[in-house]
């Protein structure tokens, strides 16, 4: 049995590097306290060569060319934390927290999988290398062994069982963290390495140290056994940024997310998770607002006081995606659309975590747009007409005539969501045949002829409704209440056969209630020659309406009308195909 110790050195400096990688390259102090007390309390090694010393002053740091000076940020820890336990999670599903910069991973049964436990070692610091994290990797038969081999040696280490000893003893003995009354004992007895601490006589430091010395004994010696506490796992995935300018561009904040997004979706491709949403939260200055991201307008308006202090949005997915890219896309976007108010002072960025999309494609179907793609593209489309504008229309659950709604494109192969599991859009034309009584305003009509002009415009034949938005005003003439002759758009018509009408009503409490008697007509037009000049103005117009049945207006076919008792006129809903 082996373990692999992950250890993070420095671990104060690198979280905040992970999230600023410009000052890899640079001398780096962080300070901490209150202000003006700041003290230094991590520097990277470049600030160490500098003369930078734990402990100095803010105003002594300034004092020094070139050294950048930055706030420690337990947010960017508690971040960094929660990636280091993500590669841990990506390598085996038991994994101990050995402290905030520490973890120690069971390797038992991954040899089949990875190789051997040097190559094991690689892989694990590569993933660490693409968290934004420089790790330590060492690896032994016993937990406490790997994780002193960690902090005490750099790069890769891998103690063969038996030799814990031998490696440990070249360790000074300060890696074994003892207390400082404890650290001043050994440097007044001129112990420093884990070697000399492993040579002295246990009872004698016993008597001296107590059961702490005694524990030290143990480990510099490499001997000390002990179970793995495995952590539980955790599906969240957050990342926070405090900015010390407010930002009110869309450029300099997409740069911003793209630097999260990327550390996102590393941790996503560690777990073998993707991302199903996106949630965005924004601290905004609350002392101005501003006109937004859009910049269409080059002019912004006036800043005015007393904006939100919070801008919340989710993005949801249509598949699982972790492409940092594509998401940075479809978010800028999003903030064109509905930008934020004012400033912003804080980036709080979440994902919620789903299985991978696993899609495979049919031999001999079409092949269809990637989801990724389809969804860059109308959240494009979305951005300039509006969200409420694209999609695929869904009728709603009411009687009224031409009601729907534009819903989210479902891709092939994605579960709908509850809300999109209510109606199908199937139910395209009302049939004549239906069991409703067919009236006029002289009464029920006979059943022979009712008979006679269902079959004479059997609608059951027809294939499909286009339905004119909006409807078309026309002039009926009435005949005993029944139509026999329509007009509308410059066209004459004669009403071969008629059916109706039904009475429909509904939404009597709201504005846009409606009362309609609808006609299902068979008609032949005639283009009258007085006409023939305005049917030309609006002949293009009505071929887009129509479409393709311009050709069958000559000869005739089959439509719906109604009279809108509310508006008090005549209309034409559509034609039959």
């Amino acid at each position: 049995m082996a373990f692999a110790s992950i250890f993070v050195p420095n671990f104060m400096v690198q979280a905040v590097e992970r999230r600023e990688t410009a000052l890899r390259d640079r001398a780096l102090a962080l300070i901490e306290g209150a202000a003006p007390l700041w003290s230094v309390v991590a520097a990277n090694e470049a600030a160490a060569k500098a003369g930078i010393e734990l402990g100095m002053t803010k105003s002594q740091v300034e004092q020094f060319c070139g050294i950048e000076i930055r706030h420690r940020s337990q947010m960017q820890e508690k971040a960094a934390h929660a990636a280091l336990l993500d590669l841990g999670w990506s390598v085996s599903p038991r994994m101990e927290d050995a402290g905030l910069d520490t973890i120690v991973v069971d390797l038992a049964g991954l040899n089949s999988l990875f190789g051997s436990e040097e190559d094991i070692a690689k892989q694990v610091r590569e993933r660490a290398r693409d968290l934004g994290l420089a790790a330590n990797v060492a690896v032994a038969s016993r937990i406490d062994a790997a994780v002193l081999a960690a902090r005490g040696f750099s790069g890769i280490t891998v103690i063969p069982a038996g030799e814990e000893a031998k490696w440990l003893g070249r360790l000074p003995v300060g890696v074994l963290s003892p207390s400082a009354e404890i650290m001043e004992t050994f440097e007044r007895w001129g112990i420093y390495t884990c070697a000399a601490l492993a040579g002295l006589p246990v009872l004698q430091l016993s008597e001296r140290l107590g059961q702490e010395g005694v524990r030290l004994h143990e480990l510099a010696r490499g001997e000390s056994v002990r179970s793995i506490v495995l952590a539980e796992p955790e599906i969240h995935f957050e990342e926070e940024m405090e900015l010390e300018d407010a930002v009110e561009e869309l450029e300099p904040l997409s740069f911003l997310l793209g630097r999260l997004l990327d550390q996102l979706c590393a941790r996503l491709v560690a777990r073998s998770l993707a991302a199903g949403a996106i949630r965005v939260r924004f601290d905004l200055d609350p002392a101005f607002v501003m006109s937004g991201f859009a910049s269409t307008n080059p002019e912004p308006r006036p800043r005015q006081k007393s904006a939100p202090k919070i801008y919340e949005r989710v993005l949801t997915l249509p598949v699982p995606m972790r492409d940092s890219k594509m998401l940075l896309n479809l978010l800028r976007l999003h903030l064109q659309s509905e930008p934020p108010s004012a400033p912003i002072l804080k980036i709080v960025l979440a994902m919620d975590a789903a299985r991978p999309r696993v899609a495979q494609g049919e031999l001999y179907l079409p092949s269809v747009p990637d989801a990724e793609k389809l969804e860059l593209t109308v959240a494009r489309l979305a951005n300039l007409v509006g969200d409420s504008h694209i999609g695929s229309p869904e009728l709603m659950d009411t009687h009224r005539p031409g009601e729907f709604r534009m819903r989210r494109f479902a891709t092939p192969g994605s579960e709908p969501s509850k809300s999109e599991k209510q109606i199908p859009f199937r139910r395209i034309i009302r049939d004549a045949n239906s069991a409703h009584p067919i009236r006029t305003t002289a009464g029920i009509l006979d059943d022979k002829v009712v008979r006679s002009r269902v079959r004479t415009h059997d609608v059951n034949r027809a294939t499909g409704f286009r339905i004119f938005r909006p409807a078309l005003p026309a002039s009926v003439e009435l005949r005993e209440g029944c139509p026999v002759r329509v007009g509308f758009r410059g066209m004459r018509g004669e009403v071969v056969a008629a059916s109706g009408p039904w009475r429909s009503s509904g939404d009597w409490w709201r504005e846009d209630a409606w009362q309609n008697d609808e006609w299902d007509l068979e008609m032949r037009f005639l283009l009258a020659p007085e006409a023939r000049v305005d049917a030309a103005l609006g002949m293009q117009q009505w071929e887009r309406i129509v479409n393709a049945s311009t050709r069958r207006i000559s000869q005739g076919g089959l439509y719906r009308i109604f009279y809108d008792s509310i508006r008090q006129g005549w209309f034409v809903r559509g034609m039959y195909d």
